[in-house]
């Protein structure tokens, strides 16, 4: 495992987008001037570590989903896992994905086979993305509690399934694929994958392209980690509108969830950093690497309270979870 986590850290560094320092990759957002605005937004009190995973057993939080009850949902990337994280800290495995027979070396990038977004519906179920570079179990996955997890849609073995969201009312998942540089819909009930989006803002630039998403007030919103963007696609009767730019120069983006004013907290991966950004697109620092931040990949937001779950690709230290509180200012 400690071979698979330094394969990742070579990988990414190679491309320049995630190894270097934070202090040197404050994000921003340059105005009509070329100046760079003040921001506005929320900003956090003190944050804390709440739980510590183990990177040698492939525990790298990729990507998180928040029940009711605070339970916090996770897939663990390197050791293919859904897990289960209650308000305790105590960490449970739900399911455990089969390696593929190459052990996920054609897993295109990243060269190893991991679990990525995640989805919980209300009646408790989890629908999760699984990219292992082998046609046969790559696709889209159903873990209905008490049951193991079974497949709904295939997906390219070409590709890197990353995000995944829901979009109750049209009953629709919408996922990305960060190595295809596509957005592709999936009924709920699973069925065929049909690419909903191929738009150039989509596209990688040199390592991996769009990367989280979110459906709310009418369109889908995505990262795009090489290019530093929050992209906005209007839903158009189902079909997509053309891609607003509403951030950019937010250097390796991973995902984000929106505040209940519309706000984006966002997770920036390599410069150890999460950021608020505002409804003009302007960003303000919340946290950072002093906070314990490890490459953050994931957030999660319920009213004030934001979750923040940090992978540690490239510092292969101290893979976490961590708790921090939002204040409007």
């Amino acid at each position: 495992m400690r071979r698979r986590i330094r394969t990742l850290a070579v990988a990414v560094a190679a491309v320049g987008v995630l190894a270097a320092p934070a202090t040197q990759m404050t994000p921003a957002v340059a105005g009509p001037s070329g100046t760079v605005p003040a921001a506005t937004g929320p900003s956090t009190l003190p944050a804390r570590i709440a739980v510590h995973f183990d990177p040698t057993t492939g525990q790298l939080p990729e990507n998180i989903v928040w029940a009711p009850d605070g339970t916090a949902y996770l897939t663990f990337a390197a050791a293919r896992q859904v897990v289960a994280v209650d308000p305790a800290g105590r960490t449970r495995v739900l399911a455990t994905l089969p390696a593929p027979a190459d052990g996920g070396v054609h897993t295109p990038v990243l060269g190893f086979a991991l679990t990525t977004g995640i989805v919980r519906t209300g009646d408790g179920t989890l629908y999760f993305l699984y990219a292992s570079g082998d046609a046969a179990s790559t696709g889209l996955y159903r873990l209905t509690p008490g049951q193991p997890p079974r497949r709904i849609a295939a997906l390219p073995a070409t590709g890197l399934p990353n995000g995944l969201a829901l979009d109750p009312t049209g009953r629709t998942f919408y996922l990305t694929d960060s190595v295809l540089g596509t957005i592709s819909t999936v009924p709920l009930a699973g069925g065929p994958a049909r690419i909903w989006s191929s738009a150039s803002a989509l596209a990688a630039t040199g390592f991996l392209g769009v990367n989280g998403v979110k459906v709310r007030g009418g369109a889908v919103w995505v990262t795009n980690l090489d290019q530093g963007t929050l992209l906005r696609i209007p839903l158009r009767q189902g079909r997509p509108g053309a891609v607003e730019v509403r951030a950019t120069g937010l250097v390796g983006i991973d995902d984000f969830a929106f505040t209940a004013d519309g706000r984006v907290v966002a997770a920036l991966n390599g410069p150890n950093t999460v950021v608020g950004i505002d409804h003009d697109g302007r960003t303000r620092t919340l946290l950072t690497g002093a906070d314990g931040l490890q490459n953050p990949t994931s957030v999660a937001v319920r009213g004030r309270t934001v979750l923040v779950a940090s992978a540690a690709y490239v510092t292969a230290t101290d893979p976490n979870l961590i708790v921090a509180t939002l204040r409007h200012g």
